[in-house]
């Protein structure tokens, strides 16, 4: 089938969220875990070691004062950006959207701050994203790297969304640079989890809810939200194109579920469940820091960080989880205070808590 409203319909409230102000602590935690990984990106884990020290008394580095964050934070932003002008009269609508985070990616490409090490394919995409070309025509079909799903976390904590809404707009931002199936589908599982740890749930149970939830949608092309994207690919129909990106997405799930049990916490995460270059390995990699460490954040954040794999976005997305789980209160000040753009990211927390 195709479109659709996903199972569990419309959340207009979120007290819980609002309460432990799960937005602002998503948002900090992601650029705390992105500064974080910084510095540790394209090293082995031995290199990052004897450079710096065991990896559970890994700090931030700060220089003159500021935490300096990567593309994916500054990407993160530029999403949320777009979601608060897409949503200008709390109606938020594919065509909508898709202008307003298309602006705001070009608008990042175009920076001179654009100097973080950022990925190929976001960048030939926004290049094509300033033609006057569909985005569709601009997305790279056949790119599933983790920066679809390194800035989804923003859709996750806008109140007063549909199930429907969420996945749709989560996909759509994938899909105006990484247009390949597994991207969607992993990016719409990253927001499906910060949401629900934002709402409350169990870490325990977290993998089960987004197994349940990849199954349901396996066979949900979104046409309303992606258009004709599939007929780009060389796949034969659009539910065939959708299903091989969640299928991609469930075999990781399965991964992930044997290594939150079994895994080693002394060991490196990628060992488990990939390097994280590809968007369903950030997510599962991400998540099982997450979860050896579910109360724990700073731990999880440092053993993210301590990875041979593309450890600024895995612990970029540890943190979006650990900060959604426990909230604002999870970063002590003196990590979160010189954190780069902290003030516009303790904003835009603060106005989606409220």
């Amino acid at each position: 089938m195709t479109g659709g409203q996903a199972a569990g319909g419309a959340h207009s409230a979120r007290p819980a969220a609002a309460k432990k102000r799960a937005a602002e602590g998503t948002l900090v935690g992601l650029a705390l875990g992105d500064a974080l990984g910084f510095p540790t990106e394209f090293l082995a884990v031995q290199r990052i070691l004897d450079s710096y020290g065991p990896w559970r008394e890994l700090k931030p580095r700060v220089t003159q004062g500021v935490s300096y964050i990567t593309d994916d934070t500054q990407m993160t932003l530029a999403f949320a950006r777009g979601i608060r002008t897409a949503m200008t009269d709390d109606e938020l609508t594919p065509a909508r959207l898709a202008q307003a985070v298309r602006e705001e990616y070009v608008t990042w490409y175009r920076s001179p701050d654009n100097n973080r090490a950022p990925g190929n394919t976001c960048l030939t995409a926004c290049g094509l994203l300033m033609t006057d070309r569909t985005w569709q025509d601009a997305s790279q079909i056949g790119s599933k790297g983790c920066g679809a799903n390194m800035r989804v976390a923003p859709i996750g904590l806008v109140p007063g969304l549909s199930d429907d809404q969420r996945s749709g707009a989560a996909q759509l931002q994938a899909a105006l640079t990484h247009g390949h199936p597994t991207g969607l589908a992993a990016s719409d599982l990253t927001a499906r989890a910060v949401y629900l740890l934002a709402q409350g749930a169990d870490p325990a149970g977290l993998v089960g809810q987004l197994r349940v939830y990849a199954s349901e949608n396996r066979s949900r092309y979104r046409e309303d939200w992606l258009g004709d994207l599939w007929t780009c690919s060389q796949d034969p129909d659009p539910v065939h194109f959708i299903r091989r990106g969640w299928d991609e997405c469930l075999a990781v799930l399965d991964r992930l579920d044997t290594a939150r049990r079994t895994a080693d916490p002394e060991a490196d995460p990628c060992l488990y469940t990939g390097d994280g270059w590809i968007a369903e390995e950030a997510l599962a990699t991400g998540l099982l820091a997450f979860l050896l460490f579910p109360d724990e954040p700073l731990t999880a954040l440092r053993r993210a960080a301590c990875t041979r794999g593309d450890s600024d976005s895995i612990a970029a997305l540890t943190g979006a989880f650990a900060g959604a789980h426990l909230g604002a209160g999870a970063w002590p000040g003196e990590w979160a205070d010189p954190i780069e753009h902290g003030e516009e990211l303790r904003a835009l927390g603060a106005y989606w808590d409220a």
